[in-house]
C-alpha cells in the first residue's frame, strides 16, 4: 500500500473515531435515530412528531393529521411539496471533510449557530453541538447528505423551543440571500431544508491533497488552507 492510501485509511478510521466521540460525549446513551426528532415545546406544552410520521410525510406527503407538523409546515414560509422535495435532495460530500469542518473551531461556532432554538429535549444546549455533529458525521458516511438524513440520524431526542423568553423558537437559518421573509428565515422546516446544503459548501478540502499527493499538511483549525464548493439548496 503507497504512502498516499495508508494515509486515506488513517484519515477514514480518524473520522469514525471521531464520530464516534460525538455520540460518547452524549450523557443520554446513543441509540442509531431517536423516535422524536422534534418535540415542539411552547411553554409549557409539548407535542412530538415521531420519526415514522416525518418518513410518512417525505416519502407520502401526508403528514397523517398530525397537527403540530401541519403546523409546522404552515408557518416555514415553503408549501409541504417544497419541503418535501428540499428535505428529500442529497448532496455530496466526503465524510472526511465533513468531519474536518464540524471539528474545527469554526465548525463548532456554526454548530452552535444551528443550534439556538433546537437542541437535545433533556440535555439542552450542553450537548447541542455534539448531538448535530454526531447526526451530520453519520448521515455523510456513504457521501451523501440530506435534511432526511440528518434527521434519522439524531441520536436523541430533539426539541423546538420557545419557552416564556427563554428560547424564541426561532432558528438561524443558513441561507443568506436565499430564504425570503421571517418564515423563511428562521422556522425549523426551513432550516432542515437548507442545513445539508451548507454543511457540503462549509466541508474542508484540504489544497495540499493534489493528484493524489500530499505536498504538506496543515493544521485542521486553519480554515485559509481549505477550499469549499458553493452552496446549494432549494433554488
Amino acid at each position: 500500500m503507497d504512502t498516499y492510501s495508508q494515509s486515506s485509511v488513517f484519515n477514514r478510521l480518524a473520522a469514525g473515531l471521531l464520530a464516534g466521540a460525538s455520540l460518547s460525549v452524549l450523557a443520554i446513551p446513543a441509540q442509531a435515530g431517536t423516535n422524536s426528532p422534534v418535540r415542539w415545546n411552547s411553554g409549557g406544552a409539548v407535542w412530538t412528531t415521531t420519526s415514522n410520521d416525518f418518513e410518512t410525510f417525505l416519502s407520502t406527503g401526508e403528514t397523517n393529521l398530525d397537527r403540530a407538523l401541519d403546523q409546522g409546515i404552515d408557518r416555514s414560509g415553503w408549501s409541504a411539496d417544497e419541503i418535501q422535495q428540499g428535505m428529500t435532495k442529497t448532496y455530496d460530500v466526503d465524510v472526511i471533510d465533513v468531519t474536518r469542518f464540524l471539528y474545527s473551531d469554526d465548525g463548532v461556532v456554526f454548530l452552535k449557530n444551528q443550534t439556538k432554538s433546537y437542541f437535545p429535549y433533556w440535555k439542552m444546549t450542553a450537548t447541542a453541538v455534539q448531538g448535530l455533529r454526531a447526526a451530520i458525521i453519520a448521515d455523510s458516511a456513504d457521501g451523501s447528505i440530506s435534511s432526511q438524513g440528518i434527521m434519522a440520524n439524531l441520536p436523541v431526542a430533539f426539541r423546538l423551543a420557545d419557552t416564556c423568553g427563554t428560547f424564541d423558537g426561532s432558528q438561524n437559518v443558513c441561507a443568506d440571500g436565499k430564504c425570503q421573509g421571517d418564515a423563511q428565515c428562521t422556522s425549523l422546516l426551513s432550516w432542515y431544508v437548507f442545513l445539508p446544503a451548507c454543511v457540503q459548501a462549509n466541508q474542508l478540502a484540504p489544497r495540499w491533497i493534489y493528484g493524489g499527493k500530499t505536498t504538506g499538511q496543515t493544521s485542521s483549525n486553519d480554515l485559509s488552507s481549505y477550499s469549499s464548493s458553493p452552496i446549494r439548496g432549494l433554488w
